[in-house]
């Protein structure tokens, strides 16, 4: 009973730090995720009996913790975007995905294989995880909440900036498109697991290659996103019909109001992953076909906030236990390469893949840079080494993957992301903020100089 009231204390305290910490550290150079990271340290430090969280012992379930958390924060960011949808204005985004997230993975797999000796599936899974932007910890540089202003007055430079946009939806579709290269590192690992008891050598699992290559290019790239973008698109449009054909009209009925965001998220993730679709992509999208549904609603607004309330809670829980695992020992298999690569991951690696993915672009060269800069790693990468880890391929065998070391890896990225991004993200986002007043200010159109 002593542990269970414990624990209800640290929820207790956990909570009040969500509520409390944003109003405190706004627009100060410190991390509110990085305290609830050090508060779970210092709790799970003292000598109150409480057992250390362990991911490595406790896979099912950081996997489904991580998973919910994620999965709501993408409901969040997807309700946030303003911007019309099409191609061009989403230009940041697809930059961001298919240059600067592919380059990523590849430079984190070579140096995984060449530095640290891994087996090429290992590697490619090490570069996986790492590579997406977090959605749930990109707070700091995400966009700003739903407005209740139509399509054609939305201005995305007044709303948002590039700088946030592109965060925002890199975040938000990422963790999607990240998957299949998490499932790349799978399929090969499975094809090493088959060529060693068929050959008696790992080194023949890359021997024939296009059987494997083929199966996850159609069903883990073109059909998992497909189904993702239409259940997506299915259920958003599902939940607005419900949403804005029935107002409320009760007391009961208000009460409960912007749950709906809640509902969206589940379903759409849920029903997606039934038909094996990408439910990461599902909820984003869903979000997105919420959002513009009808631009002038202000119960937007209400389902962002609601959506942002449970998340926070969750992160909060997250990164406490997150801390509780550190003193446990996580970090206990680092060593100097690991925490060499994870640097070089943060400060070389992804800005120099976010400046050549936005090479062309329209946005000014100080926002390309900061882009580049905070891709800030977090809850999202926990999710996908620990559903990697709970795959067969790499649960069947200790040759391919040392748990352990990914996860002191991961650990050591994620405190190091917290730290720079974290501390630096407030006072970097003002600066350029008052700079784009300024720079706005100062320039005149022709049609004004006339």
């Amino acid at each position: 009973m002593a542990v269970y009231d414990i624990a209800l204390l640290v929820v207790s305290i956990a909570i009040l730090g969500a509520v409390v910490l944003p109003r405190i550290l706004a627009d100060k150079p410190m991390s509110f995720p990085l305290i609830y990271v050090l508060a779970g340290a210092a709790i799970f430090s003292l000598p109150l009996g409480i057992p250390t969280p362990d991911p490595v012992e406790s896979p099912a379930l950081t996997e489904h913790l991580t998973e919910l958390v994620v999965i709501i924060a993408l409901m969040g960011a997807g309700l946030k975007l303003d911007r019309p949808f099409d191609w061009r204005a989403w230009g940041p985004a697809w930059r961001l995905l298919g240059i600067t997230m592919p380059l990523t993975i590849l430079a984190v797999a070579g140096l995984g294989w060449a530095v640290l000796d891994l087996h090429p599936a290992t590697a490619l899974l090490m570069g996986a995880v790492v590579a997406p932007t977090d959605p749930v910890l990109a707070s700091t540089v995400e966009a700003t909440p739903p407005t209740a202003e139509t399509d054609a007055e939305i201005d995305p430079d007044d709303q948002e900036g590039e700088i946030r946009f592109a965060l925002t939806s890199e975040a938000g579709l990422n963790d999607g498109l990240a998957f299949p290269f998490t499932y790349l590192a799978i399929v090969m690992a499975g094809a090493s697991l088959e060529a060693t008891g068929a050959a008696g050598s790992a080194g023949a699992a890359l021997g024939s290659v296009w059987p494997w290559l083929s199966e996850w290019f159609g069903f883990y790239v073109v059909y998992k996103i497909a189904v993702g973008i239409v259940g997506g698109v299915a259920v958003g449009y599902v939940i607005a019909e419900f949403i804005f054909g029935k107002p409320s009209s009760t007391d009961l009925a208000r009460v409960m109001e912007g749950a709906e965001a809640l509902a969206a998220t589940l379903l759409a993730y849920a029903a997606t992953e039934l038909v094996s679709g990408y439910g990461f992509i599902a909820v984003f999208v869903a979000a997105l076909v919420l959002r513009h549904y009808e631009w002038e609603h202000e119960y937007y607004e209400k389902l962002h906030d609601f959506a942002v309330l449970v998340e926070r809670l969750l992160m909060a829980a997250v990164l406490v236990l997150f801390g509780g695992t550190l003193v446990g020992g996580l970090l206990q298999p680092l060593t100097v390469e690991h925490v060499l690569i994870g640097l070089a991951l943060l400060l070389v690696i992804r800005p120099l893949a976010g400046l050549v993915g936005m090479l062309g672009a329209d946005s000014l060269w100080q926002e390309q840079l900061v882009i580049s800069a905070y891709g800030v790693r977090g809850i999202g990468s926990f999710f996908y080494l620990a559903y990697a880890l709970n795959s067969a391929s790499f649960a069947e065998t200790e040759i391919l993957v040392a748990a352990e070391e990914l996860w002191a890896f991961l650990g050591f990225v994620v405190v190091a992301s917290l730290t720079l991004h974290g501390v630096s993200a407030a006072p970097v986002m003002n600066s350029i903020d008052e700079w784009r007043t300024e720079h706005k200010e100062g320039f005149t159109t022709p049609e004004e100089a006339d």
